[in-house]
Protein backbone atom coordinates (compact mmCIF):
# COMPACT_ATOMS: atom_id res chain seq x y z
CA UNK A 1 0.00 0.00 0.00
CA UNK A 2 1.39 3.41 -1.24
CA UNK A 3 0.46 6.82 0.92
CA UNK A 4 1.47 10.61 0.38
CA UNK A 5 1.78 13.32 2.53
CA UNK A 6 3.24 16.94 2.32
CA UNK A 7 5.78 18.17 3.99
CA UNK A 8 8.47 20.85 3.56
CA UNK A 9 12.55 21.51 4.08
CA UNK A 10 14.60 24.32 4.44
CA UNK A 11 16.97 25.57 1.60
CA UNK A 12 18.37 29.01 3.13
CA UNK A 13 15.42 31.58 3.65
CA UNK A 14 13.10 29.56 1.58
CA UNK A 15 11.16 26.43 1.82
CA UNK A 16 10.96 23.81 -0.95
CA UNK A 17 8.40 20.90 -1.26
CA UNK A 18 9.01 17.51 -0.02
CA UNK A 19 7.06 14.77 -1.43
CA UNK A 20 6.91 12.20 1.62
CA UNK A 21 5.99 8.81 0.00
CA UNK A 22 4.76 5.56 2.80
CA UNK A 23 4.95 2.06 0.86
CA UNK A 24 4.09 -1.00 3.20
CA UNK A 25 5.30 -4.39 1.51
CA UNK A 26 5.57 -8.01 2.89
CA UNK A 27 8.95 -8.98 4.71
CA UNK A 28 10.18 -8.38 7.71
CA UNK A 29 9.22 -5.72 9.93
CA UNK A 30 11.57 -3.08 9.25
CA UNK A 31 11.63 1.02 8.26
CA UNK A 32 13.97 2.41 6.34
CA UNK A 33 14.11 6.40 5.07
CA UNK A 34 15.29 7.32 1.75
CA UNK A 35 15.33 10.52 -0.51
CA UNK A 36 19.07 11.87 1.22
CA UNK A 37 18.19 12.09 4.91
CA UNK A 38 20.40 14.01 7.52
CA UNK A 39 20.64 12.14 10.73
CA UNK A 40 17.52 13.68 12.36
CA UNK A 41 15.60 12.26 9.60
CA UNK A 42 16.87 8.67 9.56
CA UNK A 43 16.26 8.71 13.22
CA UNK A 44 12.52 9.54 12.91
CA UNK A 45 12.09 5.69 12.66
CA UNK A 46 12.06 5.62 16.26
CA UNK A 47 10.52 8.20 17.34
CA UNK A 48 7.56 7.66 14.81
CA UNK A 49 7.70 3.97 15.84
CA UNK A 50 7.07 4.86 19.53
CA UNK A 51 4.52 7.79 18.64
CA UNK A 52 2.35 5.86 17.29
CA UNK A 53 2.03 2.87 20.07
CA UNK A 54 2.02 5.70 22.52
CA UNK A 55 -0.96 6.89 20.51
CA UNK A 56 -3.27 3.81 20.52
CA UNK A 57 -2.22 2.91 17.20
CA UNK A 58 0.05 0.13 16.17
CA UNK A 59 2.85 0.01 13.73
CA UNK A 60 2.03 -2.63 10.76
CA UNK A 61 3.99 -5.95 9.98
CA UNK A 62 6.26 -5.47 7.27
CA UNK A 63 8.81 -3.17 5.19
CA UNK A 64 8.20 0.21 5.36
CA UNK A 65 10.02 2.74 2.75
CA UNK A 66 9.65 6.02 3.43
CA UNK A 67 10.62 8.39 0.34
CA UNK A 68 11.85 12.02 0.71
CA UNK A 69 11.27 13.62 -3.18
CA UNK A 70 13.02 15.17 -4.53
CA UNK A 71 15.57 12.47 -3.95
CA UNK A 72 18.66 14.76 -4.60
CA UNK A 73 18.37 17.25 -2.29
CA UNK A 74 19.35 16.92 1.56
CA UNK A 75 16.46 17.31 4.23
CA UNK A 76 17.33 18.02 7.47
CA UNK A 77 15.24 18.56 11.21
CA UNK A 78 12.74 16.76 12.81
CA UNK A 79 9.68 18.29 10.72
CA UNK A 80 9.02 15.35 8.93
CA UNK A 81 8.09 13.12 11.53
CA UNK A 82 4.40 14.34 11.57
CA UNK A 83 3.30 13.35 7.80
CA UNK A 84 6.53 10.31 7.77
CA UNK A 85 3.83 9.19 10.57
CA UNK A 86 -0.07 10.22 9.11
CA UNK A 87 1.49 8.29 5.88
CA UNK A 88 2.16 5.23 7.97
CA UNK A 89 -1.10 4.81 9.25
CA UNK A 90 -2.74 5.35 5.61
CA UNK A 91 -0.23 2.98 4.46
CA UNK A 92 -1.58 0.34 7.07
CA UNK A 93 -5.31 1.67 6.46
CA UNK A 94 -5.39 3.12 10.31
CA UNK A 95 -6.29 6.22 8.78
CA UNK A 96 -8.37 6.30 5.30
CA UNK A 97 -6.64 7.13 2.35
CA UNK A 98 -6.74 10.92 2.03
CA UNK A 99 -5.82 13.77 -0.52
CA UNK A 100 -3.38 15.31 1.63
CA UNK A 101 -1.88 17.38 -1.54
CA UNK A 102 -2.53 20.92 -0.32
CA UNK A 103 -2.20 19.79 3.39
CA UNK A 104 1.35 20.38 4.75
CA UNK A 105 2.01 18.88 7.69
CA UNK A 106 5.19 19.15 9.74
CA UNK A 107 6.38 19.07 13.64
CA UNK A 108 8.35 16.94 15.42
CA UNK A 109 6.90 13.70 17.30
CA UNK A 110 7.76 13.00 21.29
CA UNK A 111 7.97 9.74 22.18
CA UNK A 112 4.55 10.26 24.09
CA UNK A 113 2.91 11.28 20.47
CA UNK A 114 3.40 15.25 21.43
CA UNK A 115 4.20 17.41 18.81
CA UNK A 116 7.13 19.80 19.27
CA UNK A 117 7.79 23.16 17.58
CA UNK A 118 10.54 22.91 15.20
CA UNK A 119 13.16 25.57 13.57
CA UNK A 120 12.22 27.38 10.05
CA UNK A 121 8.20 27.46 10.75
CA UNK A 122 7.82 30.39 8.69
CA UNK A 123 9.36 29.97 5.48
CA UNK A 124 7.96 27.05 4.77
CA UNK A 125 4.74 27.92 5.63
CA UNK A 126 5.33 31.02 3.73
CA UNK A 127 6.82 28.90 0.48
CA UNK A 128 3.57 26.37 0.75
CA UNK A 129 1.38 29.07 0.78
CA UNK A 130 2.91 30.97 -2.52
CA UNK A 131 2.31 26.85 -4.46
CA UNK A 132 -1.23 26.61 -3.48
CA UNK A 133 -1.16 25.10 -0.05
CA UNK A 134 -4.62 26.45 1.67
CA UNK A 135 -4.27 23.97 5.17
CA UNK A 136 -1.14 23.83 7.47
CA UNK A 137 -1.22 21.32 10.45
CA UNK A 138 1.71 22.26 12.77
CA UNK A 139 2.44 22.12 16.91
CA UNK A 140 1.01 24.90 18.70
CA UNK A 141 4.82 26.08 19.88
CA UNK A 142 5.05 27.69 15.95
CA UNK A 143 1.16 28.78 15.95
CA UNK A 144 1.52 32.61 16.98
CA UNK A 145 5.23 32.71 14.49
CA UNK A 146 3.17 32.22 11.29
CA UNK A 147 -0.38 33.43 12.39
CA UNK A 148 0.18 36.69 10.24
CA UNK A 149 0.15 34.76 6.93
CA UNK A 150 -3.05 35.66 4.69
CA UNK A 151 -4.52 33.24 2.78
CA UNK A 152 -4.13 29.92 4.72
CA UNK A 153 -5.75 28.00 7.38
CA UNK A 154 -3.42 27.18 10.00
CA UNK A 155 -4.44 24.79 12.80
CA UNK A 156 -2.26 24.03 15.51
CA UNK A 157 -2.05 20.26 17.05
CA UNK A 158 -0.96 19.42 20.79
CA UNK A 159 -0.03 15.65 19.67
CA UNK A 160 -0.67 12.66 17.00
CA UNK A 161 -4.06 11.96 17.85
CA UNK A 162 -5.39 15.24 17.61
CA UNK A 163 -3.97 15.55 13.81
CA UNK A 164 -5.74 12.07 13.45
CA UNK A 165 -9.57 13.34 14.62
CA UNK A 166 -8.79 16.33 12.96
CA UNK A 167 -8.40 14.55 9.34
CA UNK A 168 -11.20 11.70 10.41
CA UNK A 169 -13.01 14.68 10.92
CA UNK A 170 -14.46 13.66 14.35
CA UNK A 171 -12.50 16.81 16.39
CA UNK A 172 -11.88 19.21 13.71
CA UNK A 173 -8.80 21.32 14.79
CA UNK A 174 -10.20 25.06 15.20
CA UNK A 175 -8.06 27.13 12.59
CA UNK A 176 -5.70 29.35 14.17
CA UNK A 177 -7.13 33.26 14.36
CA UNK A 178 -5.23 35.71 12.13
CA UNK A 179 -3.46 38.44 13.47
CA UNK A 180 -2.63 41.85 12.07
CA UNK A 181 0.93 43.19 12.37
CA UNK A 182 -1.19 45.95 14.13
CA UNK A 183 -1.35 43.45 16.97
CA UNK A 184 2.05 42.70 17.11
CA UNK A 185 3.30 46.08 17.52
CA UNK A 186 0.65 46.83 20.16
CA UNK A 187 2.54 44.27 22.75
CA UNK A 188 5.75 45.30 21.37
CA UNK A 189 8.31 47.11 24.22
CA UNK A 190 12.13 47.90 23.97
CA UNK A 191 14.82 46.93 26.20
CA UNK A 192 16.67 50.36 26.55
CA UNK A 193 15.26 53.94 26.37
CA UNK A 194 17.09 56.71 25.70
CA UNK A 195 15.95 58.39 28.68
CA UNK A 196 18.26 56.11 31.24
CA UNK A 197 21.03 57.69 29.49
CA UNK A 198 22.63 60.18 31.90
CA UNK A 199 24.87 62.94 30.23
CA UNK A 200 26.71 62.04 27.22
CA UNK A 201 25.14 64.45 24.85
CA UNK A 202 27.54 64.19 22.02
CA UNK A 203 27.14 60.66 22.17
CA UNK A 204 23.46 60.64 22.31
CA UNK A 205 23.89 63.04 19.33
CA UNK A 206 26.20 60.37 17.29
CA UNK A 207 23.70 57.94 18.19
CA UNK A 208 21.25 60.10 16.72
CA UNK A 209 23.13 60.85 12.90
CA UNK A 210 24.05 57.33 13.02
CA UNK A 211 20.20 55.69 13.14
CA UNK A 212 18.89 58.65 10.78
CA UNK A 213 21.47 57.42 8.04
CA UNK A 214 21.85 54.00 8.90
CA UNK A 215 25.97 54.58 9.53
CA UNK A 216 27.70 52.38 10.80
CA UNK A 217 29.39 53.47 14.65
CA UNK A 218 32.45 53.05 16.94
CA UNK A 219 32.81 54.27 20.16
CA UNK A 220 35.96 54.63 21.91
CA UNK A 221 35.79 54.83 25.53
CA UNK A 222 37.15 54.14 29.22
CA UNK A 223 35.70 50.92 30.75
CA UNK A 224 32.13 51.61 32.25
CA UNK A 225 31.42 54.91 30.24
CA UNK A 226 28.39 53.91 29.01
CA UNK A 227 29.43 52.52 25.31
CA UNK A 228 27.49 49.23 25.93
CA UNK A 229 24.01 51.18 26.81
CA UNK A 230 24.10 53.64 23.97
CA UNK A 231 24.36 50.72 21.65
CA UNK A 232 21.23 48.86 23.80
CA UNK A 233 19.97 52.39 23.09
CA UNK A 234 19.62 51.91 19.36
CA UNK A 235 17.10 49.52 18.04
CA UNK A 236 14.66 51.70 20.38
CA UNK A 237 15.04 54.76 18.15
CA UNK A 238 15.34 53.41 14.86
CA UNK A 239 11.71 53.41 12.64
CA UNK A 240 9.84 50.76 13.39
CA UNK A 241 10.37 48.06 11.11
CA UNK A 242 7.42 47.30 8.20
CA UNK A 243 5.53 44.06 7.32
CA UNK A 244 7.58 42.53 5.00
CA UNK A 245 10.93 44.14 7.33
CA UNK A 246 9.71 42.02 9.79
CA UNK A 247 9.14 38.78 7.90
CA UNK A 248 12.25 39.10 6.54
CA UNK A 249 13.61 39.28 10.01
CA UNK A 250 11.48 36.66 11.26
CA UNK A 251 12.48 34.17 8.93
CA UNK A 252 16.21 33.93 9.39
CA UNK A 253 15.67 33.68 13.38
CA UNK A 254 12.98 31.02 12.60
CA UNK A 255 15.48 29.27 10.65
CA UNK A 256 18.11 29.63 13.14
CA UNK A 257 15.94 28.28 15.67
CA UNK A 258 16.27 31.41 17.62
CA UNK A 259 12.37 31.82 18.08
CA UNK A 260 11.03 30.65 21.25
CA UNK A 261 8.29 28.82 21.33
CA UNK A 262 4.70 30.43 21.00
CA UNK A 263 6.56 34.01 20.20
CA UNK A 264 4.87 35.28 16.99
CA UNK A 265 6.35 37.80 14.59
CA UNK A 266 9.52 39.86 15.35
CA UNK A 267 8.45 43.20 15.07
CA UNK A 268 11.15 44.99 17.21
CA UNK A 269 14.77 45.46 15.53
CA UNK A 270 16.68 42.82 16.28
CA UNK A 271 19.95 43.57 18.72
CA UNK A 272 22.98 40.72 18.34
CA UNK A 273 26.19 41.09 20.88
CA UNK A 274 28.07 38.12 20.35
CA UNK A 275 30.77 37.27 22.34
CA UNK A 276 34.55 38.04 21.38
CA UNK A 277 35.37 34.74 21.28
CA UNK A 278 33.03 33.99 18.42
CA UNK A 279 33.93 32.21 15.76
CA UNK A 280 34.00 33.14 11.91
CA UNK A 281 31.31 30.45 11.36
CA UNK A 282 29.03 31.80 14.17
CA UNK A 283 29.74 34.94 12.90
CA UNK A 284 28.80 35.15 9.09
CA UNK A 285 27.09 31.59 9.12
CA UNK A 286 28.48 27.86 8.60
CA UNK A 287 27.94 24.79 10.20
CA UNK A 288 27.76 21.17 7.89
CA UNK A 289 23.82 22.58 6.83
CA UNK A 290 25.11 26.27 6.09
CA UNK A 291 22.80 28.11 8.94
CA UNK A 292 22.83 31.96 9.02
CA UNK A 293 25.31 33.70 11.72
CA UNK A 294 25.42 36.51 13.60
CA UNK A 295 25.48 39.58 10.74
CA UNK A 296 22.42 37.61 9.55
CA UNK A 297 20.26 37.88 12.19
CA UNK A 298 21.02 41.08 12.74
CA UNK A 299 19.66 41.87 9.51
CA UNK A 300 17.34 44.78 9.22
CA UNK A 301 18.67 45.64 12.78
CA UNK A 302 21.99 46.09 15.18
CA UNK A 303 25.46 43.92 15.11
CA UNK A 304 26.96 44.67 18.17
CA UNK A 305 30.88 43.86 18.79
CA UNK A 306 31.99 45.16 22.10
CA UNK A 307 35.58 44.75 22.83
CA UNK A 308 36.28 44.87 19.05
CA UNK A 309 39.96 44.02 19.43
CA UNK A 310 39.24 40.99 21.34
CA UNK A 311 37.79 39.23 17.99
CA UNK A 312 39.78 37.20 15.84
CA UNK A 313 41.54 39.11 13.34
CA UNK A 314 40.13 36.39 10.70
CA UNK A 315 35.98 37.44 11.64
CA UNK A 316 36.62 40.85 11.73
CA UNK A 317 37.83 40.95 8.57
CA UNK A 318 35.08 38.36 7.46
CA UNK A 319 32.98 41.15 8.10
CA UNK A 320 34.06 43.49 5.58
CA UNK A 321 31.69 41.45 2.53
CA UNK A 322 28.34 41.60 4.32
CA UNK A 323 28.93 45.23 5.63
CA UNK A 324 29.45 46.20 1.50
CA UNK A 325 27.07 44.06 0.29
CA UNK A 326 24.45 43.70 2.98
CA UNK A 327 24.36 39.32 2.03
CA UNK A 328 26.11 36.38 2.68
CA UNK A 329 26.74 33.43 0.46
CA UNK A 330 27.77 30.55 2.80
CA UNK A 331 28.52 27.39 0.33
CA UNK A 332 29.45 23.71 1.79
CA UNK A 333 30.13 20.42 0.45
CA UNK A 334 26.51 19.76 0.75
CA UNK A 335 24.56 22.56 -0.16
CA UNK A 336 24.75 26.32 -0.04
CA UNK A 337 22.52 29.41 0.91
CA UNK A 338 22.31 32.85 1.04
CA UNK A 339 21.35 35.15 3.93
CA UNK A 340 20.38 38.97 3.97
CA UNK A 341 22.71 40.53 6.04
CA UNK A 342 21.90 44.44 6.01
CA UNK A 343 22.32 45.57 9.30
CA UNK A 344 23.70 48.57 11.48
CA UNK A 345 27.53 47.60 12.65
CA UNK A 346 28.45 49.47 15.66
CA UNK A 347 30.89 48.24 17.85
CA UNK A 348 33.15 49.65 20.98
CA UNK A 349 36.74 49.31 22.11
CA UNK A 350 39.06 50.94 24.93
CA UNK A 351 41.93 53.09 23.81
CA UNK A 352 44.45 50.65 24.98
CA UNK A 353 44.65 46.55 26.77
CA UNK A 354 44.15 48.61 30.54
CA UNK A 355 41.51 50.68 29.42
CA UNK A 356 42.60 53.97 30.62
CA UNK A 357 44.99 55.42 28.02
CA UNK A 358 43.70 59.24 27.89
CA UNK A 359 41.64 58.38 31.45
CA UNK A 360 41.45 61.63 33.70
CA UNK A 361 40.85 59.70 36.54
CA UNK A 362 42.98 56.60 36.55
CA UNK A 363 46.74 56.18 35.36
CA UNK A 364 47.17 54.12 32.09
CA UNK A 365 49.73 50.74 32.79
CA UNK A 366 50.81 50.10 29.03
CA UNK A 367 53.12 50.77 27.25
CA UNK A 368 53.28 52.80 23.89
CA UNK A 369 54.34 49.33 21.71
CA UNK A 370 51.29 47.53 23.72
CA UNK A 371 48.63 50.47 22.87
CA UNK A 372 50.01 50.40 19.35
CA UNK A 373 49.58 46.37 18.96
CA UNK A 374 45.99 46.20 20.40
CA UNK A 375 44.78 49.04 17.85
CA UNK A 376 46.09 47.54 15.22
CA UNK A 377 44.17 44.54 15.85
CA UNK A 378 41.09 46.68 14.07
CA UNK A 379 42.16 46.80 10.58
CA UNK A 380 42.60 49.99 8.08
CA UNK A 381 39.87 48.56 5.56
CA UNK A 382 37.03 47.64 8.69
CA UNK A 383 37.69 51.05 9.94
CA UNK A 384 37.44 52.63 6.42
CA UNK A 385 33.98 50.95 6.35
CA UNK A 386 32.79 52.73 9.85
CA UNK A 387 31.13 55.99 9.16
CA UNK A 388 31.15 57.69 12.51
CA UNK A 389 33.90 57.61 15.18
CA UNK A 390 33.72 59.36 18.13
CA UNK A 391 35.36 59.19 21.97
CA UNK A 392 33.01 58.24 25.02
CA UNK A 393 34.12 59.45 28.06
CA UNK A 394 33.00 58.96 31.90
CA UNK A 395 30.74 60.66 32.94
CA UNK A 396 31.01 62.92 36.45
CA UNK A 397 29.45 61.81 39.59
CA UNK A 398 28.25 65.38 39.47
CA UNK A 399 26.59 65.33 36.44
CA UNK A 400 24.96 61.97 36.78
CA UNK A 401 22.93 63.63 40.12
CA UNK A 402 22.29 66.95 38.71
CA UNK A 403 21.59 66.01 34.84
CA UNK A 404 17.92 67.02 33.92
CA UNK A 405 15.82 64.04 32.45
CA UNK A 406 17.03 63.15 29.02
CA UNK A 407 15.00 62.48 26.09
CA UNK A 408 13.43 59.37 25.61
CA UNK A 409 13.85 56.88 22.63
CA UNK A 410 10.29 57.63 21.46
CA UNK A 411 10.86 61.48 21.21
CA UNK A 412 14.69 60.91 19.23
CA UNK A 413 12.72 58.00 17.02
CA UNK A 414 10.43 61.16 15.59
CA UNK A 415 13.26 62.93 14.37
CA UNK A 416 14.75 59.78 13.18
CA UNK A 417 11.45 58.56 11.57
CA UNK A 418 11.08 61.89 9.63
CA UNK A 419 15.08 62.27 7.89
CA UNK A 420 14.37 58.47 6.98
CA UNK A 421 11.07 59.62 5.51
CA UNK A 422 13.52 62.19 3.27
CA UNK A 423 15.91 59.89 2.09
CA UNK A 424 12.99 57.09 1.14
CA UNK A 425 11.50 59.54 -1.16
CA UNK A 426 14.24 61.01 -2.80
CA UNK A 427 15.76 57.46 -3.55
CA UNK A 428 12.80 55.27 -4.34
CA UNK A 429 13.76 55.01 -7.43
CA UNK A 430 17.42 54.30 -6.66
CA UNK A 431 17.21 51.02 -5.11
CA UNK A 432 18.41 51.85 -1.91
CA UNK A 433 16.59 53.40 1.47
CA UNK A 434 18.98 54.95 3.42
CA UNK A 435 22.19 57.66 2.96
CA UNK A 436 24.60 55.02 4.23
CA UNK A 437 23.52 52.82 1.35
CA UNK A 438 25.11 55.36 -1.22
CA UNK A 439 27.68 54.39 -3.94
CA UNK A 440 30.15 57.00 -5.68
CA UNK A 441 27.66 57.43 -8.59
CA UNK A 442 24.61 58.56 -6.38
CA UNK A 443 26.89 60.38 -3.79
CA UNK A 444 28.02 62.58 -6.66
CA UNK A 445 24.45 63.14 -7.25
CA UNK A 446 23.01 63.73 -3.70
CA UNK A 447 25.38 65.25 -1.97
CA UNK A 448 26.42 68.26 -3.68
CA UNK A 449 28.48 70.65 -1.69
CA UNK A 450 28.64 74.58 -2.22
CA UNK A 451 32.22 76.21 -2.74
CA UNK A 452 32.77 76.63 1.32
CA UNK A 453 31.55 73.46 2.09
CA UNK A 454 33.75 71.58 -0.61
CA UNK A 455 37.24 73.49 0.30
CA UNK A 456 36.21 73.21 4.14
CA UNK A 457 36.18 68.97 3.32
CA UNK A 458 39.31 68.87 0.78
CA UNK A 459 41.36 70.75 3.77
CA UNK A 460 40.69 68.22 5.99
CA UNK A 461 41.33 65.33 3.55
CA UNK A 462 44.49 66.74 3.56
CA UNK A 463 45.42 67.38 7.15
CA UNK A 464 44.04 63.88 8.20
CA UNK A 465 45.28 61.95 5.08
CA UNK A 466 41.73 60.44 4.47
CA UNK A 467 41.47 57.64 1.50
CA UNK A 468 38.83 58.37 -0.86
CA UNK A 469 36.61 55.53 0.98
CA UNK A 470 36.57 58.06 3.82
CA UNK A 471 35.87 60.50 2.15
CA UNK A 472 32.57 59.28 0.63
CA UNK A 473 31.70 58.54 4.30
CA UNK A 474 32.34 61.87 5.39
CA UNK A 475 29.73 62.95 2.66
CA UNK A 476 27.08 60.76 3.50
CA UNK A 477 27.05 61.58 7.00
CA UNK A 478 27.18 65.34 5.86
CA UNK A 479 24.03 64.12 3.68
CA UNK A 480 22.24 62.91 6.38
CA UNK A 481 23.00 65.89 9.04
CA UNK A 482 21.40 68.04 6.68
CA UNK A 483 18.25 65.48 6.61
CA UNK A 484 18.10 66.19 10.49
CA UNK A 485 17.85 69.51 9.89
CA UNK A 486 14.97 68.93 6.82
CA UNK A 487 16.81 70.18 4.28
CA UNK A 488 17.95 69.13 0.95
CA UNK A 489 21.00 71.73 0.72
CA UNK A 490 24.25 70.23 2.77
CA UNK A 491 25.70 73.10 4.28
CA UNK A 492 29.48 73.72 5.96
CA UNK A 493 28.37 73.20 9.61
CA UNK A 494 27.09 69.59 8.56
CA UNK A 495 30.61 68.97 6.24
CA UNK A 496 32.06 70.07 9.73
CA UNK A 497 30.27 67.94 12.39
CA UNK A 498 30.64 64.87 9.99
CA UNK A 499 34.64 65.73 9.49
CA UNK A 500 34.80 65.23 13.67
CA UNK A 501 33.25 61.98 13.33
CA UNK A 502 36.14 60.79 11.13
CA UNK A 503 38.70 62.90 13.83
CA UNK A 504 40.13 59.32 16.09
CA UNK A 505 41.40 58.33 12.96
CA UNK A 506 44.24 60.31 13.58
CA UNK A 507 44.21 60.69 16.98
CA UNK A 508 44.63 56.83 17.06
CA UNK A 509 45.52 54.69 14.33
CA UNK A 510 48.12 57.69 12.31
Amino acid sequence: MLARTLGYGLNGVNGFEVKVEVYLSGGMMAMEVVGLPDASVKESRDRVRAAIQNSGYSMPVGRLTVNLAPADTKKEGPAFDLPIALGILMASRQLDMLDLSHVLTLGELSLDGSLQPVRGALPMVISASEHGVTDVILPEGNAREVSCIQGIRVHPAKNLNMVVNHLKSREPIPAQEQRSYDDFLETAQIAVDMSQVKGQTGARRALEVAAAGGHNMLMIGVPGSGKTMLARCLPGILPPMTFEEALETTRIHSIAGRMQPGSGLMVLRPFCAPHHSASVASLIGGGSNARPGEVSLAHNGVLFLDELPEFSRPALEALRQPLEDGIVSVTRVQNQAQYQASFMFIASMNPCPCGYYGSKTKKCRCSAHEIRRYLDRVSGPLLDRIDIQIEVDAVPVQEINQAAPAESSAQVRERVSKARKLQQERYRQEGIHCNAQLDARLSKKYCELDAASTQLLHLAVERMGMSMRAYGRVLKVARTLADLRGSEKIESPDVAEAIQYRSLDGKYWR
